[in-house]
């Protein structure tokens, strides 16, 4: 029997080998020696423990926001929220960082709740809106970045900035409530453990729960699954309050895990990476963990690369680029999978 699973994995290989193509004719084209510059590319991240780590450290942004993401496109909510969320629930759990005195346990636990509960509620206002009145939830999450974003940088230039700083960044975390290292030699923190845990039961609860089913009929035809007796409304809020908590708890671990102070003077953009990672993973939980890694490997590989050759790191945005133009176009490939459903016909 024809796979729709198998055929999606022979699709976003294609997508990944012809992304990498096009990125191989170009460096070709520009760079004066082509074969090293790709060599440095493709293998200077696994060159060293400290690469190898950096690697690991963005993508553990990467993945949280990803695995919000997929759950919300999984609902068919095309949301992109994440990214407001992501830096506003920075700035909670800052506030808390600086100005709380706990233990080195409860410390960052009570900020990290503090974020992602901040970011599960914050993630609601766009979900009721949609499951109230229907409200586009593209263009309300897109509003919410842009005020979350204001109302953060105000916070920080006002209420949290250290004057005596040359830089426009908050005062320092307390020690205690930094997260620790993981692996002695890179920043890797225990960040990944959180997030792979998370990952985990995102996938349980997807396919293996009520609620997750619910959730994937609602996204597959909401009025069928209304009309089945599920309460869609009710799930649309309920994916959105979960992937609020994920995103939240992602800005909130990416702050005391990397940095000693909150310093984004801008919207750092791993919520609109996380919907590249989403689609990348073909919004499955468990996938997100490759697609994360992937695209903070060969961001990673176009730095080392810009720094050690002549060819300049932004190479890195056609190749995001053509993956989205080839993963969104839903004719791609779709030949093959006609004709493999037709064989399939044939011989039952």
């Amino acid at each position: 029997m024809f796979k729709s699973k198998y055929f999606e994995v022979i699709r976003t290989t294609a997508v990944i080998v012809i992304s990498l193509a096009i990125a191989f004719l170009i460096i070709t084209l520009v760079s004066d020696h082509p074969v090293k510059t790709i060599g440095i590319f493709l293998l200077e991240p696994l060159s060293t423990k400290g690469h190898i780590g950096n690697v690991v450290e963005m993508a553990i942004p990467l993945m949280f926001t990803g695995l919000a993401v997929s759950l919300l496109f999984r609902a068919n909510m095309f949301n992109l929220g994440a990214e407001g969320i992501f830096y506003f629930s920075g700035v909670v759990t800052s506030v808390l960082a600086i100005h709380l005195t706990l233990n080195s346990w409860l410390h960052p636990l009570v900020a990290i709740a503090a974020g992602s509960i901040v970011g599960a509620l914050l993630s609601a206002i766009p979900g009721i809106l949609k499951a109230k009145w229907n409200a586009n939830e593209l263009v309300t999450s897109l509003m919410f970045n842009n005020i979350l974003f204001g109302i953060g940088l105000y916070l920080l230039n006002y209420h949290l900035r250290d004057a005596k700083a040359f830089a426009n960044v908050s005062y320092k975390f307390e020690k205690t409530a930094q997260l620790s290292k993981i692996f002695q030699g890179t920043r890797i923190h225990t960040g990944l453990i959180i997030v792979v845990v998370l990952i985990v039961l995102a996938h349980l609860f997807l396919y293996k729960t009520k609620w997750g089913y619910e959730l994937r009929m609602t996204g597959i035809n909401r009025e069928f699954a209304r009309y089945s007796g599920m309460k869609t409304a009710k799930v649309i809020i309920m994916v959105h309050l979960i992937a609020g908590f994920i995103a939240g708890m992602g800005g909130s671990v990416e702050v005391l895990g990397m940095y000693s102070r909150f310093q984004w003077t801008s919207l750092p953009g791993y919520g609109l990476d996380g919907a590249l990672v989403a689609m990348l993973a073909k919004n499955n939980p468990l996938s997100v963990i490759a697609s994360a890694l992937f695209l903070a490997y060969i961001r990673i590989g176009a730095d080392l690369m810009s720094r050690l050759s002549d060819v300049p790191s932004e190479m890195i945005s056609i190749i995001q680029a053509v993956i989205i133009l080839l993963i969104s176009a839903e004719q791609f490939l779709k030949f093959w999978k006609n004709r493999m459903l037709l064989k399939e016909a044939k011989e039952a």
